[in-house]
């Protein structure tokens, strides 16, 4: 439930808040990656009013939706001049390969003709499309990347959920309302606090701080402050994060693993709009906005008396949701775009085989944005300006996906929830679940996840 408190001095106007407004939802099809021009970027056609399509070749890529003879087409030239139809046909979308010299594929199988699941990835030439049965979609029946606009945070998405949150972002950024980011890490959500203080015009600093890796015991110190001989080593004055951030911006990421000394002592500071440095007896006013993130449970955090239910109060003024890619896939060829961009500059050239494009578009990404950049940095320079192919990726990328019942999904999130949390210390997993260690790394096996990216998090 969101909770809207202000600081004091800040009332919100009832139209402050993006609200939620319920979308049209209706099938599309999405072109994710043209192996070719991978900085091209995606596109997205909605399909709702039509009862077929035509995917074809041509010089440049546009998409004719109106009319009777709908057609999309891609400039690549291993796909025919007319490839295949999508069809509407009994409630379902059928696709049908029109005799075309390179085949039409459905989730790694070639076909003649096949009804389209949910989310089916599709390969034409040298091209991939996901088809989306049923997607929450607004704005034009054609939505190339080079339309696409970041809005005021910057930001990119073809997510109706992270769009509202986006939008969620940009209403609240210029008031001192706290904002709570929550997801999984690598979902981007210091990236969202930049932005967030970037729109609200405030000429102060952004200052980062993870609260989870300060010594407990210099937590106090390093945020609020110190008096020179406050204590021993302390041999000059240290203003403190929080000073530090005077006028600006204070984002606090992992805030659930703030120590409970500092929780209180944080309270205080939002409170009263002032900060007592350690050693020192009068508080100095401090004008100050907090963004604070987690990916943790803090409402169980709080039940287990581990976080301060009167702190989550205050910092919790406004709650924007970050899924985690697995749950937006259609960002995840927006990404690969954008990633590829700046990762080879001097590379305007840079081409992907169809099998590493299959693959990132087929992986679920379970450390998220952090982990698809740090694939593509090392395939890229794995690749040294040539194509980027499957063997340039990562262990545990390639490969066909792992087929999974939704139990055995549930069991994998658990696994990985724990390995992030505890860094890829198996021993530590295994107690947590109380099984022995070679059994949890039988499920990683399993589940095809790669131990070195939890433990380098």
């Amino acid at each position: 439930m969101t909770r809207l408190m202000p600081f004091r001095g800040d009332t919100l106007s009832q139209g402050q808040v993006a609200r939620v407004r319920t979308l049209d939802r209706e099938p599309c099809l999405f072109l994710e990656v043209e192996c070719d021009r991978p900085l091209a970027g995606p596109a997205r056609y909605r399909l709702g009013g039509h009862d077929h399509v035509l995917l074809s070749r041509a010089e440049g890529r546009s998409a004719r939706l109106e009319g009777e003879h709908p057609v999309i087409e891609i400039p690549d030239a291993t796909i025919s001049v007319e490839h295949a139809d999508l069809q509407k046909a009994n409630g379902q979308w059928v696709l049908t390969d029109r005799g075309s010299r390179n085949g039409t594929f459905v989730d790694g199988k070639r076909i003649e003709k096949a009804v389209l699941a949910d989310r089916a990835l599709i390969r034409v030439g040298r091209t991939f499309l996901r088809f989306h049965t049923s997607f929450e979609v607004d704005g034009p029946a054609a939505l190339d990347f080079a339309g696409l606009s970041p809005g005021r945070t910057g930001l990119l998405t073809l997510s109706p959920a992270f769009g509202l949150a986006l939008k969620r972002a940009e209403a609240v950024a210029g008031t001192r309302v706290p904002v709570l980011l929550r997801g999984e890490s690598g979902t981007g959500k210091e990236l969202l606090a930049r932005a967030i203080h970037e729109m609200s015009g405030r000429r102060g600093a952004f200052v980062a701080v993870n609260a989870g890796a300060i010594p407990p015991n210099l937590v106090e110190g390093e945020l609020f402050g110190y008096r020179k001989g406050a204590f021993t080593g302390a041999d000059r004055d240290h203003p403190g994060l929080l000073r530090a951030s005077e006028g600006g911006t204070l984002f606090l990421d992992e805030i659930g693993d703030l120590p409970t000394a500092a929780q209180a002592a944080l309270l205080r500071v939002l409170q009263e709009s002032e900060v007592l440095q350690v050693g020192s007896t009068r508080p100095q006013p401090l004008d100050l906005r907090v963004v604070a993130a987690t990916h943790r449970d803090l409402e169980q955090l709080v039940a287990s008396r581990v976080f301060r239910h009167d702190l989550l109060a205050r910092i919790d003024g406004l709650t924007l949701v970050i899924p985690p890619l697995r749950r937006r896939v259609e960002d995840v060829p927006l990404l690969i775009t954008v990633l590829l961009a700046r990762l080879a500059l001097a590379q305007q050239g840079v081409r992907l085989s169809p099998e590493a494009a299959e693959a990132l578009l087929s992986y679920d990404w379970p450390l998220n944005v952090r982990q698809l950049e740090q694939a593509l940095a090392s395939a890229v320079a794995l690749a040294g300006g040539g194509p980027i192919e499957v063997e340039h990726l990562p262990r545990g990328i390639t490969g066909p996906p792992v087929e999974l019942d939704q139990e055995q999904e549930d069991h994998r999130q658990e696994l990985v929830a724990l390995l992030r949390e505890h860094h890829g210390n198996l021993s530590a997993v295994a107690r947590v679940l109380g099984k022995g260690r070679t059994q949890v790394v039988r499920w990683i096996e399993r589940y095809r996840l790669d131990l070195g990216l939890f433990r380098g998090d």
